[in-house]
């Protein structure tokens, strides 16, 4: 066969591969390579962060972002900052201002 006629079909091969490929790398496990026991302790330590204070913090700036729409405020690029208890630009709210995380 000549590289006319097969240079479609390879063409679609590969497409197919890439995507199997892409498909494959998207679950956070498979880019970790963990094994089945340390994705499983993986997945409920991930479960225990998200139901905890993380939860808390996301319903209030929820509930304080929807308060200010309708109020009328325009947050156009900002975030809520629940240290300053206001809504900031989101490049200001990053990094504990200069501070850092750690104590």
């Amino acid at each position: 066969m000549s590289n006319r006629l097969l240079s479609p079909f390879l063409c679609l091969l590969t497409m197919c591969n890439n995507l199997t490929m892409a498909y494959k790398m998207n679950s956070p496990f498979n880019k970790q390579k963990l094994s089945k026991k340390a994705a499983a302790d993986k997945a409920a330590r991930d479960k225990a962060y998200m139901m905890g204070p993380y939860k808390a913090k996301k319903a209030e700036n929820q509930r304080k972002r929807r308060a200010a729409l309708k109020k009328g405020v325009d947050l156009t690029g900002k975030d809520y900052d629940h240290t300053k208890g206001k809504f900031v630009s989101v490049k200001a709210n990053r990094g504990n201002y200069g501070k850092g995380t750690r104590k």
